[in-house]
Parts: C-alpha cells; structure tokens; sequence
C-alpha cells in the first residue's frame, strides 16, 4: 500500500517515533511524505520515503492530487490543533479529498496506530477489492 505521512513542526518527532515503533510494518509499503517530515523519518528509520514538498510549499496538495488520482491508500496526517496553520486551507482540502475517494485517514496517534494494525491484519484491502471506486 501507498502511505502518505505528514506531520506539523510540533509532530514531528512523534511521528517519527510512530513510525519507528511500527517499522516492520511500514517497511513492507512505499511510504512517501511532505518535505522535513520525509527527509526526518528516513535518516531516523533508513526507510526509503518518496518526499514531496513542505506542507507550505504545497506538499498537502501534491498528496491530494495523489488521492484523487487513486494512488495513495492511506494518509497520517499529524496535525497541531493548537498552532495556527498558514496553509490551512490546503490542510482542509486534503482532509475533504480522503474524504471523497474514501482513503483512510488519521489525525493523531491514536487513530493511527488502529489504522498501522489494521494495515498489518489485512483489513484496508478494500480499496484492492472494491469493483468499482465509490464516487
């Protein structure tokens, strides 16, 4: 599977130790990320992560355009609900994207770790098994 990976400055570090935590699991996906989140996690982990842009520079929307092309099939996406966002409207337009092409998504480390075992358990094969994407 495809997983998108985004973290704002102060979540940083907590993604990577996500993904450090569950790193037998992400290593059998192609991981790709927005700019310092990608480019932290791979020196960190040695995974090979495919980087976008920062959120700023417009990495939100180049993941966004992925899932409305139906070439991502996950995305975590940790935000800061208390820091103020310049880009924020792009950070909604990529929550309503996965919403729309149904791609799961988490916004903190807790749904996120249901979705990384559920990963794990086969139980996101529905985007593989779907006749036919519900639009």
């Amino acid at each position: 599977m495809k997983i998108a990976l985004i973290a704002h400055d102060r979540k940083k570090t907590e993604m990577v130790r996500l993904v450090k935590a569950y790193q037998p699991i992400f290593k059998k996906h192609e991981l790709f990320a927005t700019g310092t989140t990608g480019g932290r996690i791979a020196d960190e982990t040695g995974l090979p992560v495919h980087r976008f842009n920062s959120g700023p520079l417009g990495g939100d929307q180049q993941i966004g355009a992925k899932v409305s092309e139906n070439e991502m099939d996950m995305v975590i996406f940790l935000r800061d609900p208390l820091t103020a966002q310049p880009h924020e409207p792009d950070v909604s337009a990529l929550i309503r994207l996965c919403d729309v092409y149904e791609v799961p998504l988490a916004t903190n480390s807790g749904t996120a770790e249901v979705l990384i075992r559920g990963l794990e358990k086969h139980l996101l094969d529905f985007r593989y098994v779907a006749e036919e994407p519900h639009l």
